[in-house]
C-alpha cells in the first residue's frame, strides 16, 4: 500500500515538472516565419537587381569608373622660309593631385613639394582650398626629369597627365616676333598670338577605365580625334636672323646703346626676312623680369627718322618736274633762316646740286626743296610711301607712326619734315618706304608670312625717280659721303644715314640721339632692303655713318653671300675674264 502512495507522488511531481517547464512552439513559428520573409526578400531584392535595375546599376558602376577624358592636341609648328623650325610643341607631363585622396600629412607631402620645389604650407594649402574638387594641377609641364621623380614616388593621390609645351629651338634669336604661349599653350605675344586661331588644335575625346586611384587602366572608345593645329611657314629666313641678331647685339654693346633694331626686306615681294631688337629675351626660360622686354620694337617703337628721309624728299621733288639730280641749290652760307627759326649745315656747302644735297647731307639744301614745293604735295607722297599708316603685317601692337595733316603745317614744320624731324616712323615703315626705292617706284604690301610669287603693287613714284634717287645714295656710301663704313666689298651700295637727337620735354636732348643707316644693295638690280636703328650710344660716337652703318655692311656682307646674289661692282677686267671662264 505504501508502494502505491509513494509511486502517485512521483507521478504527480512529474506533472507538476512538467506543467512548469516554458513551451517555444509559438517562438519556433515566429522564427521559422522570420527566416522565410527574409528568404523571400532577398529573392526578390536579387531578382530585382539582376533584372529590373540592371541598367541603372550599370550606369552607376560605370559613372564611378568611366571617365570621358581629353587627348591634348598639337600645336601648329612654326618654320622659317626654308623649314627649319622656330617653334615645336614637344609631349611633356604636368603633375596633378586629387584632394580627397592624397593626405595632407608632412611625411608624405614633404618628398613631393622637394621635387616640385615647393613649401610644405604652401602645398597643404593648395590642397585645402580645393579639398572639395576631385582634380587640381600642382605643377603644369615639367622636365621629363621631374616627371620621373614625381612617379617614382607613386604618391597615393598623385599622378601625371601628358600635355604639349612650346619649345623654341632659336631662342632669344627669335624671340620678338615668334613670341611665345602661355601655360595653356595659348599665344600670349608675337606671332603666336597673332596667329592663335590658325596655329591652335582641337583636343579630341575619349572614355577611359579608371581605378580606384583615378588613373587610366584601359581606353574603351575614342570619342573625338584630336585634330592637330595649322603649320605656319614665316618669311625669315633663319641665316639672315642670326646674321642681323649677332651684329646688331655686339653694336649695341660696343656703343653702349640703350636699344636697337634691324630689318631686313627681300626688295622684290617685299617679304620680312629678318627683324631684331635689343634687348632680347629667351621665350624658353622665364617670363618675369622687366617690363617691356617682350615687346617687338621694330614694329611697336617710334622714331623720329632725321636725315633718312632726304633722299624721299628729293624723290617728291623730282616727281614735280621742276628738279633733276644736277639742279643747282645756294646753300650759302651754312644756314638759312625760316622765320623765327633757323636752319643749319655741318658747314657751309656753298652752290650745290641736288646729288650733292644728298652726298653731304644738307639740311639747308633739302629744306629750300621742300619750302618750294605745295605742303600738300609733300604729306602726298610720304602719305603714299605709307607714312602716317600701320605696316598691316597682323602683328599684335604694331604703330602707324604719326604723320602730320598739311593743315597743321608751320613753314618750319615742312622745312624739319624734310629732313626728318617732326614725323615719326617704326623702323619697319621706314624699311617699307626704301622698298619703294628698290622696286623701281612699285609699293607692296609687306608680309611676315613667306610668299610663292611677286604680288601686284601700287605705282607711287616714276621708274625714273627711283633709280634716280638710288644713284645719288651710291655717292652716300664712297670715301666722300657719310657712310662708307656701310659698304660691301664687290656691290654697290645705295645708303643713307640719319642721326636725330632725341625728343625730350621742352624740346631736344643735346646728349642723346638716335644713330640710323638705311640701305639697298646691290643697287644697280636691287634684293635687300636693310634699315639698322641704335638708341642712344653712348661710347663716344654717334653718328648713323658711324654706329649704324657697319652693322649694314657686316649683315650684308654675309647675306648677299648666302643668297648667292651676284656682285654687281667687280673691277672691269674680272668682268671680263669671268665672261671668259678662264683667270689671269
Amino acid at each position: 500500500m505504501a508502494d502505491k502512495r509513494r509511486q502517485k507522488r512521483a507521478e504527480q511531481a512529474l506533472k507538476s515538472e512538467q506543467r512548469a517547464m516554458p513551451r517555444y512552439r509559438v517562438r519556433r513559428w515566429v522564427l521559422l516565419a522570420l527566416l522565410a520573409a527574409s528568404s523571400v526578400v532577398l529573392v526578390a531584392r536579387a531578382v530585382d537587381r539582376q533584372i529590373f535595375e540592371t541598367d541603372f546599376l550599370q550606369h552607376e558602376g560605370q559613372r564611378r569608373h568611366l571617365r570621358v577624358v581629353e587627348m591634348p592636341a598639337y600645336r601648329g609648328m612654326i618654320t622659317d622660309r626654308q623649314g627649319e623650325p622656330l617653334a615645336i610643341s614637344t609631349p611633356v607631363d604636368s603633375v596633378w593631385a586629387n584632394p580627397r585622396v592624397l593626405s595632407p600629412d608632412a611625411k608624405t607631402l614633404m618628398p613631393l613639394a622637394k621635387i616640385l620645389g615647393k613649401d610644405v604650407d604652401e602645398l597643404r594649402r593648395l590642397l585645402a582650398e580645393r579639398s572639395n574638387r576631385a582634380f587640381v594641377y600642382l605643377e603644369r609641364r615639367v622636365n621629363p626629369d621631374l616627371a620621373a621623380a614625381v612617379d617614382e614616388l607613386d604618391t597615393k593621390g598623385v599622378e601625371l597627365q601628358r600635355e604639349y609645351r612650346r619649345y623654341y629651338p632659336a631662342g632669344e634669336v627669335f624671340a620678338h616676333v615668334i613670341g611665345f604661349t602661355g601655360v595653356d599653350d595659348v599665344g600670349q605675344e608675337g606671332l603666336e598670338l597673332a596667329y592663335e586661331e590658325w596655329l591652335k588644335g582641337t583636343n579630341g575625346k575619349k572614355m577611359v577605365i579608371r581605378d580606384g586611384r583615378a588613373r587610366a587602366v584601359k581606353d574603351v572608345e575614342n570619342i573625338q580625334k584630336p585634330m592637330p593645329g595649322n603649320n605656319l611657314t614665316l618669311s625669315l629666313d633663319r641665316r639672315l636672323q642670326f646674321l642681323a641678331y649677332r651684329e646688331l647685339k655686339a653694336a649695341v654693346k660696343h656703343n653702349k646703346a640703350k636699344s636697337g633694331s634691324a630689318v631686313i626686306l627681300d626688295a622684290r615681294t617685299n617679304e620680312v626676312l629678318a627683324m631684331v631688337n635689343q634687348p632680347a629675351y629667351n621665350p624658353n626660360g622665364s617670363k618675369r623680369g622687366k617690363a617691356g622686354r617682350f615687346r617687338n620694337r621694330a614694329v611697336t617703337d617710334v622714331f623720329e627718322p632725321g636725315s633718312t628721309m632726304k633722299p624721299l624728299t628729293i624723290a617728291a621733288a623730282l616727281e614735280t618736274g621742276r628738279y633733276k639730280p644736277d639742279t643747282v641749290i645756294d646753300t650759302t652760307p651754312g644756314y638759312y633762316r625760316v622765320g623765327r627759326h633757323q636752319v643749319k649745315d655741318y658747314r657751309n656747302y656753298g652752290v650745290i646740286d641736288v646729288s650733292t644735297v644728298i652726298l653731304k647731307s644738307s639740311n639747308v639744301g633739302v629744306s629750300k626743296i621742300a619750302l618750294d614745293m605745295p605742303k600738300e604735295d609733300l604729306y602726298s607722297f610720304f602719305s603714299k610711301l605709307g607714312f602716317g599708316d600701320p605696316t598691316s603685317t597682323g602683328f599684335p601692337g604694331e604703330s602707324g607712326g604719326q604723320l602730320t595733316p598739311p593743315q597743321r603745317w608751320a613753314k618750319i614744320d615742312q622745312a624739319t619734315l624734310s629732313f626728318g624731324y617732326g614725323l615719326s616712323v617704326t623702323p619697319l615703315q621706314l624699311a617699307r618706304a626704301y622698298s619703294v626705292l628698290a622696286a623701281d617706284g612699285v609699293k607692296r604690301q609687306l608680309s611676315l608670312i613667306k610668299r610663292d610669287k611677286i604680288p601686284d603693287g601700287e605705282r607711287v613714284m616714276r621708274a625714273s625717280t627711283a633709280k634716280a634717287v638710288r644713284k645719288m645714295m651710291e655717292a652716300v656710301v664712297s670715301s666722300e659721303g657719310t657712310a662708307p663704313a656701310a659698304a660691301v666689298p664687290g656691290y654697290r651700295v645705295a645708303g643713307k644715314t640719319g642721326t636725330a637727337k632725341k625728343s625730350i620735354s621742352g624740346g631736344y636732348a643735346d646728349d642723346r640721339y638716335l644713330a640710323v643707316f638705311a640701305g639697298i644693295v646691290p643697287a644697280s638690280d636691287p634684293r635687300l632692303v636693310m634699315v639698322v636703328m641704335i638708341d642712344e650710344p653712348s661710347a663716344g660716337k654717334y653718328y648713323g655713318g658711324q654706329v649704324a652703318a657697319p652693322v649694314f655692311s657686316k649683315v650684308m656682307t654675309g647675306a648677299l653671300r648666302l643668297l648667292n646674289i651676284p656682285p654687281d661692282d667687280l673691277p672691269e677686267e674680272s668682268v671680263r675674264l669671268a665672261s671668259l671662264g678662264g683667270e689671269k
